[in-house]
């Protein structure tokens, strides 16, 4: 018997054990079981202390991506960068932390079309804003448009910033709006908090939104990008994409798509 699980908390919501136990399956591993795991972040080091050989991993939702990353005894590029991680690996010599949130946000909007070099704005300053701002460093850019509701949050991205090679462009939230003159708007905030800004923006042509929530969907901010013909991405592409990368971390298989995709969407349909 192996077994994974994705923690955080509040985790009762999460689509993960629906697309890992179904890619399991595809790939032919029976004795492979994924669960889900409630866990706050000053639980998580008694937790991964107490896991047994039978591990092979843990994925990371909030509040647990900082602390995840604290635990591991090596990391990848991306984590260190980026300070946050969102998968533990459990190897010979200790845990091994990643951030697949970054290939994951890479390609959907590479899918979208997005193209190299882009202007981009972000919409937040968590830890998915961190991933955002190493997705626009791997598609060329310099600079990003960072707009939070608060001052402080810009600040805290710094590090991160300065490690991927990226230059903060800090906008206070009043001025989002003007922000959406963007090639790509990333959009990492709470569900509802840019509710407002859907009647508020100009949607510059052939612009891609990706919007972070998956539920509800489509949020009134992915709604206004569909009716402007803009490409939209959604929390679910992304839940999709950065599963793939976990997937083959855990099992050291490549990951039956597919399947794992058509469960995320029929578990999804049904919310």
């Amino acid at each position: 018997m192996r077994k994974a699980a994705v923690c955080g908390k509040p985790i009762g919501h999460s689509l993960s054990p629906v697309i890992h136990t179904a890619g399991f399956a595809a790939a032919g591993l029976l004795s492979w079981t994924y669960t889900a795991i409630e866990c706050a972040e000053a639980e998580l080091p008694d937790l991964v202390a107490g896991l047994g050989p039978e591990w092979a991993g843990l994925s990371l939702t909030m509040p647990l991506k900082e602390a995840g990353l604290a635990l591991a005894s090596a990391a990848s590029p991306v984590a260190l960068a980026t300070g946050a991680a969102n998968t533990l690996v459990r190897r010979d010599d200790g845990w091994f932390a990643d951030n697949t949130d970054v290939p994951g946000m890479v390609r959907v909007l590479r899918d979208a079309g997005l193209p190299q070099q882009p202007t981009v704005t972000v919409l937040g300053g968590g830890g998915t804003a961190r991933a955002a701002l190493a997705a626009a460093a791997a598609f060329g850019a310099t600079e990003v448009t960072v707009v939070t509701r608060r001052p402080e949050a810009r600040d805290e991205l710094a590090p991160a910033a300065s490690a991927l090679g990226v230059t903060v462009l800090g906008r206070e939230w009043s001025g989002a709006p003007a922000a959406f003159d963007a090639d790509a708007i990333i959009s990492t905030v709470p569900k509802g908090a840019a509710d407002s800004l859907a009647t508020a923006v100009h949607w510059r042509p052939g612009a891609v939104l990706f919007d972070a929530i998956y539920d509800p969907w489509p949020t009134p901010l992915a709604a206004s990008a569909y009716t402007h013909g803009v490409r939209v991405v959604s929390g679910l592409d992304l839940l999709l994409a950065q599963a793939l990368g976990q997937f083959e971390h855990f099992t050291g298989v490549p990951a039956p798509e597919e399947a794992m995709r058509a469960a995320l969407t029929a578990a999804a349909s049904v919310r």
